[in-house]
């Protein structure tokens, strides 16, 4: 009898999958793989079951034979071990990122004779609803809060993208690339206060207060499943950082990052070009301890920003506070540097990982923007945050349109670099 075998990566069974086992069982023996949690969040989405319910959930089914797990989104490793006579998957990844999957798939059973067979989608008012259950649960608070740790305990780094809006917030959700045959994409969103209150046509001295800024949060986790983390800023006062802490926990926020700074704040690229305070190690440490005690589940991080390179206090002085703050209860340190190359910031990794091997280091290349995600990684770096990336690109465009507009006194121009609104409103989901 043939082996035929087909990938699943769902929490949920819905008509399309059991059609696909079906056609498959026409062909002979059925093996399914269930997609590991380290592939499936490169793949496709968080998984909202584990990989051993999602076996079992598997196993369950009539008319599969067997069950194995695939650890490569290639398909490289399960070929390699069952050589199936055909590979059976819906025709859906003709189209877009995952067409490069199916090309590699194809090049592999053509070695020795393997077919692939494509099933036409399943597409109806059931699936499709089953499908936004699935969406629905990967929002909720319980389920995004904890995405965080997961993912730092899953991948090599995880990698953050800035959004401010609904619609940045789409973008980072839903923007995959295939490079090499692989799929990759954001892991993580970044409410940046540069940038919320950029948007909101303020100065980031931390006017927007948090009911406006935890607006933005509803904006964008009403459209969004990927976990987020919040730019606290300075924290304000302990008094008001405790009330923070337990509605961001509520909302579903993963983590907060504050900055051990005090007084009025200022960006810190800026540097030692604007007047700007340091909080003293004891400050920062009891504003800490009154986060962590005011917090109610383990999911929730709470993250100190390190400004001491920032400022010129030196590496001694950013690494004793770094230890400070982790015996205070802080569950990650981000360094911050505007130098225009990595060194300090590959130093202080390296010292902090001397005495800390597991307490997850975040880092924020703007400035040091030629370093790639391996390179923070191989010196410790758990996180890597792209904090404005997206506002930066945004405004350049929109001045240059607004501008064009107004030179030649029509559209036309300007239209002929702009992206059709049919794109953009294909990034919003309808129910």
């Amino acid at each position: 009898m043939k082996t035929v075998y087909t990938c699943f990566c769902t929490d949920i069974i819905h008509e399309g999958h059991l059609n696909i086992i079906s056609e498959a069982r026409r062909l002979g023996r059925v093996v399914v793989g269930c997609l590991s949690d380290e592939a499936l969040i490169r793949y496709n989405k968080f998984p909202t079951i584990s990989q051993e319910e999602r076996l079992k959930l598997y196993r369950s089914l009539e008319g599969v034979d067997e069950v194995v797990i695939q650890n490569d989104m290639l398909y490289d490793d399960v070929i390699a071990l069952l050589h199936p006579d055909c590979v059976v998957h819906g025709d859906n990844w003709k189209e877009g990122p995952e067409r490069a999957i199916r090309s590699h798939v194809s090049e592999l059973l053509k070695e020795y004779g393997g077919e692939l067979v494509d099933i036409p989608y399943t597409y109806n008012d059931k699936v499709r609803k089953t499908d936004l259950l699935l969406r629905e649960k990967l929002a909720m608070p319980e389920y995004r809060r904890k995405r965080l740790r997961q993912l730092i305990s899953m991948t090599p780094v995880v990698k953050v993208m800035e959004a401010h809006s609904g619609l940045t917030g789409l973008i980072v959700e839903k923007t995959v690339v295939e490079q090499g045959g692989r799929l990759d994409q954001f892991d993580a969103m970044w409410l940046s206060s540069l940038c919320d209150s950029t948007a909101k046509g303020k100065p980031d001295i931390e006017l927007v207060d948090m009911t406006s800024r935890f607006r933005t949060i509803d904006d964008i986790m009403e459209v969004t499943t990927k976990p987020m983390i919040f730019d606290g800023d300075t924290g304000g006062l302990t008094e008001h950082f405790v009330y923070t802490v337990r509605s961001l926990e509520r909302m579903g926020v993963s983590a907060v990052i504050i900055e051990d700074k005090k007084g009025l704040k200022k960006n810190s690229l800026f540097g030692t070009g604007a007047d700007q305070t340091q909080a003293s190690v004891e400050e920062m440490c009891a504003k800490l301890r009154a986060g962590k005690e005011a917090q109610l589940t383990d999911d929730f991080m709470l993250i100190a920003r390190i400004e001491s390179l920032i400022l010129e206090k030196g590496m001694e002085d950013a690494l004793s506070r770094a230890f400070a703050y982790v015996e205070a209860g802080a569950d990650g340190i981000m360094i911050h540097s505007c130098r225009p190359e990595p060194a300090e910031v590959f130093e202080f990794c390296d010292r902090f990982r001397e005495r800390d091997k597991t307490t997850p280091i975040a880092a924020v290349p703007t400035s040091y923007n030629t370093v790639t995600e391996d390179e923070l990684a191989a010196h410790g770096v758990n996180i890597v945050i792209y904090a404005n990336q997206l506002t930066r690109s945004a405004f350049p465009a929109m001045q240059k349109t607004a501008e064009d507009i107004l030179r030649y006194h029509r559209a036309k121009e300007a239209d002929d670099r702009l992206m059709p609104i049919k794109s953009i409103i294909s990034l919003i989901d309808e129910l």
